[in-house]
């Protein structure tokens, strides 16, 4: 980071922890829901957040849906207290159209694309162009994708776009709750499909790259306040945080695409 930059951000860190201050003079248990794709720059902003407001941030992990024990919707239907939900961005908008979500506190906080990893020390397949990604498909013997947003696009839309659904049903499967680069790095699947945010943390790995661009798919990661949140202020004053200029740094160090306040998707 230059000396610039360095400054810039300490200057935004102070105006941002000024302004935290102002709003929550009274010290809270943040209680977050969040999924892989925003944990990685998230883990790393936390304590930022709990040394400038003295809140005190409590978070459970787990999938933007399906049926997991740990993915977010059950845990709110099972009755997780929670103040503040980060997850992909259409499953927080189902949420919020079932309650669960307080109106009008919703934040889309970053843009993810899909990544292709393999083990390290094998060799990284070309992936450059669709045809070249097909081609590396067909010539694999297992293949692993997430539960959450990017493999319900891989394995109901993209391997449709390639032609080889087909060929991929013996081949490919869907890795509940568990990161897709873990599965990778066993050498439980030679080539696996999640977020880049969430496939750079994993050590035994090798990202080969995103994805093609005419088969990429951006998911947006977004945030809101649960509508039985008991501390929706400091909650707000949370996002607020991950969505400032202050967050910045670390969430293009993740692999994410920060979405500027205001930005409509």
């Amino acid at each position: 980071m230059t000396r610039l930059s360095k400054t810039l951000r300490t200057l935004a860190l102070a105006t941002l922890s000024a302004f935290l201050l102002t709003v929550t003079a009274t010290a809270a248990e943040v209680r977050v829901m969040i999924s892989g794709g925003l944990s990685a720059a998230y883990k790393a902003l936390v304590p930022e957040f709990e040394r400038s407001t003295g809140h005190k941030v409590l978070t459970a992990y787990g999938p933007s849906m399906g049926t997991t024990t740990n993915a977010i919707p059950v845990r709110l239907e099972r009755g997780e207290p929670a103040d503040v939900l980060i997850m992909v961005g259409y499953a927080l908008d189902d949420l919020a159209k079932k309650g669960k979500v307080t109106a009008g506190t919703s934040v889309d906080l970053v843009k993810s694309p899909i990544g292709v990893a393999v083990k390290s020390g094998t060799p990284k397949p070309d992936i450059s162009t669709a045809d070249a990604l097909k081609r590396a498909l067909l010539a694999v013997k297992t293949v692993a994708y997430s539960d959450s947003a990017s493999g319900v696009y891989v394995s109901t839309e993209m391997f449709d776009k390639l032609g080889i659904t087909e060929a991929m049903k013996d081949k490919a499967r869907k890795i509940p709750a568990t990161p897709v680069g873990e599965i990778v790095a066993r050498g439980d699947a030679e080539i696996g499909f999640q977020q880049i945010s969430e496939l750079k943390p994993v050590e035994g790995i090798e990202i080969v790259g995103p994805l093609p661009d005419e088969l990429q798919k951006i998911t947006v990661f977004s945030a809101g306040i649960a509508s039985l949140s008991k501390e929706p202020e400091a909650g707000k004053a949370l996002i607020k945080f991950l969505a400032s200029p202050a967050a910045r740094p670390e969430i293009v160090k993740s692999g994410l695409d920060p979405i500027p306040a205001g930005t409509t998707n």
